[in-house]
């Protein structure tokens, strides 16, 4: 891969097991993210003996295989191994994102979701300061207070990380004005805002959370015979819900104008797949736009004989509306200016690269996640970029997240 310079947007440090337990206040250790090491006979044929039993609220019993490192030997988050992984996918640098304590960032429990978040901000400015010419690891931000939250932003600045991290399902809606306060301290500092799939919402008077629960019920499903209904809902899933969080983050930084008003921000949609997106910005101009077809003097709605014909609040002129866009650019040209959206293997999200903007799509290993492609990325990229400009190529693969992030390419040897 020595041709292509690979920037991914999306790897996860392995958090030491014991770090909240050991650098949390020490009332707030009872509601730590902790990780138990289980050394147990194989569950399969494959052999697998060490695995990590999660303990925290909502989550508790979440139990998974310890992630390898290339060479099969358990994946501990140390630098060097990350570097040697790196280098074994020929991969440059990496935006790298919490792994398992997620989990504790964004809860319905501020004091606890704050303090997790200072742990871990602390922990990766000193673990990864050394690094950063090729790993960048995001500040995760809680927004259920947002004194805090803007605290901890202009604190992680301090501390030299380059982009923070927000929950995929805010308490807040990220289009209400009250986040402002967030974006205008985000972009005086200069930093990328991240949101990654499948966080936020916690509730720690839940024993199992949503993420949690969708979990169990995929084990569950294994285990099935492979009905109609099963193979039906399981498509629809993938279809409409596993693209509605993205969706919505994204109607809400351009319909409430974060985009128009702070447009020095770039915003990054971390593992969402990216093929709904020349779609949904296709259905965002649509929305605003009055066609060839419509008769913009055409009335609609509901006829009150009790009033006179000139009042009649229930009629309207219903295409009218669709002139009323209050921003200066198309929903769409804001998407192409500010917004990117991650992917791993999406060849259609590729393929509408000439529709959505080459510079909306980045791509991401997803290190070190089963469902990403560690240890397969060649393959990957090949199958996905076979035909593509080496332009575009190189753009999506890693020009447009170096920018973003002040990745530099190595010297020429």
């Amino acid at each position: 891969m020595s041709e292509d310079l690979i920037v991914s947007v999306d790897g996860h440090i392995v958090e030491p097991p014991d770090l909240f337990l050991t650098r949390l206040p020490g009332h707030l250790r009872e509601r730590a993210v902790w990780e138990e090491d289980l050394l147990i006979e194989p569950l399969g044929e494959d052999g697998r003996t060490h695995f990590r039993k999660l303990h925290t609220p909502g989550f508790e019993g979440w139990t998974n295989s310890a992630y390898p490192h290339f060479d099969g030997s358990p994946n501990t988050g140390q630098p060097d191994r990350i570097i040697a992984d790196m280098d074994s996918e020929g991969v440059w640098a990496q935006v790298m994102h919490p792994n398992l304590s997620f989990f504790g960032l964004y809860s319905d429990d501020h004091d606890r979701s704050i303090g997790h978040a200072r742990v871990y901000n602390d922990y990766v400015a000193e673990t990864f300061g050394a690094y950063r010419d090729r790993i960048a690891p995001t500040a995760p931000i809680p927004l259920t207070n947002l004194d805090d939250a803007v605290a901890e932003i202009e604190r992680a600045a301090g501390l030299g990380l380059r982009a923070i991290l927000l929950p995929a399902v805010s308490p807040v809606p990220y289009h209400a004005r009250e986040l402002d306060r967030v974006w205008a301290a985000a972009q005086a500092h200069g930093l990328v805002v991240a949101f990654h799939v499948a966080t936020g919402s916690v509730k720690v008077d839940k024993k199992a959370s949503p993420t949690l629960r969708a979990l169990i019920e995929s084990v569950r499903m294994q285990s099935q015979e492979l009905t109609d209904d099963l193979v039906v809902g399981r498509i629809l899933s993938a279809v409409t819900k596993q693209s509605f969080v993205p969706q919505q983050i994204i109607a809400s930084l351009v319909g409430g104008g974060v985009t128009e008003r702070f447009p020095g921000l770039h915003f990054v949609l971390v593992e969402f797949n990216a093929n709904w997106l020349v779609s949904f910005m296709a259905a965002m101009d649509k929305a605003w736009t009055l066609g060839v077809g419509q008769d913009r003097d055409f009335w609609v709605g509901t006829w009150d004989d009790a009033r006179p014909d000139g009042d009649q609040p229930g009629m309207a002129q219903v295409f009218r509306l669709n002139e009323r866009w209050p921003y200066p650019l198309r929903p769409s040209d804001y998407a192409r200016r500010q917004i990117h959206v991650s992917f791993q293997e999406d060849p259609v999200a590729v393929a509408c690269r000439h529709i959505t903007g080459v510079s909306t799509l980045v791509w991401g290993v997803d290190y070190p996640h089963p469902e990403g492609t560690f240890r397969r990325s060649r393959e990957a990229i090949d199958v996905q970029f076979a035909g593509v400009s080496p332009a575009d190529r190189a753009a999506i693969l890693g020009g447009t997240t170096a920018g973003l992030f002040g990745f530099k390419a190595p010297a020429a040897v």
